[in-house]
């Protein structure tokens, strides 16, 4: 069986939230491109920056079946306890401590039983544990409970998703980069079998810079101003890339990257 996944980029505050849910965009793409499954990265989806319950809600209602996160993930402190509560809404799974919340998440679609990883990078981002010597446990705890495995890496550095990339190849079916806002030209099939791409890109407006007004972005970098970043409006895209997997094999036979 053939089971395609589709992933979208990091959904960035009001604008990528209601973009995906305009019309029933995220699910109607869905429906189109065969997809059996989405996975939204929301750690952006509130206004600013950060998660909030409503912001993940309509991601979900929009047509996600499991949202992930990244570095901000926990900026909004109301999103803990939802954390706790949902088994659809993720968080970096290598976080340090006793953080809330799961970043794993197993789901059916089409019959198969898909485990979705959230990772989160170590290079130029906040402390983290190693997320090679995570994932490398959560595939072996969770051996036998699942037919394929996809995996969210939101990191900064492209070396460090590459890198990653290349030793779960053949051990995992997905893996997408996410952070940067920006869709990388690499979407493929690496020799073991495992799709990827270095990064998604954004879904949101992308008339400023990386989702915020691009004022706001030239007074902090030009005029080194201490300035709020605003979200930006107008000119809405989602960007993201599909996969199709071989659910006997567990090997990726098409991969392609997407704008909507």
């Amino acid at each position: 069986m053939i089971l395609k996944i589709l992933f979208v980029g990091d959904a960035v505050g009001t604008p990528g939230v209601e973009y995906l849910s305009r019309g029933r965009l995220l699910s109607e793409t869905k429906k189109k491109l065969g997809a059996h499954l989405a996975v939204v990265n929301g750690e952006n989806s509130a206004d600013g920056n950060g998660m909030t319950a409503a912001s993940a809600e309509a991601l979900l209602f929009a047509g996600a079946d499991v949202v992930t996160g990244g570095n901000h993930t926990a900026r909004r402190a109301e999103i803990l306890s939802y954390l706790e509560d949902s088994d659809r809404v993720l968080r970096p799974s290598n976080l340090p401590g006793d953080f809330p919340g799961s970043g794993v998440a197993c789901v059916t679609a089409d019959g198969a039983r898909v485990l979705v990883v959230n990772l989160i990078g170590q290079t130029y981002m906040d402390p983290a544990n190693s997320p090679f010597e995570t994932l490398s446990r959560i595939l072996e705890r969770e051996r036998g409970e699942y037919d394929i495995a996809a995996v969210d890496f939101h990191a900064e550095a492209t070396s460090e998703k590459y890198a990653l990339a290349r030793m779960f190849d053949g051990k995992v079916s997905v893996i997408v980069g996410t952070h940067t806002h920006v869709q990388t030209a690499d979407c493929q099939i690496l020799p073991g079998g495992t799709g990827y791409i270095t990064d998604l890109g954004m879904t949101g407006s992308h008339s400023g810079v990386l989702g915020v007004k691009t004022e706001r972005v030239i007074d902090r970098l030009v005029k080194h101003l201490p300035a709020k970043f605003e979200g930006s409006t107008g000119c809405e895209a989602a960007h993201g890339a599909l996969f199709a997997i071989d659910t006997e094999s567990g090997r990726c036979i098409s991969a392609e990257s997407v704008v909507f």
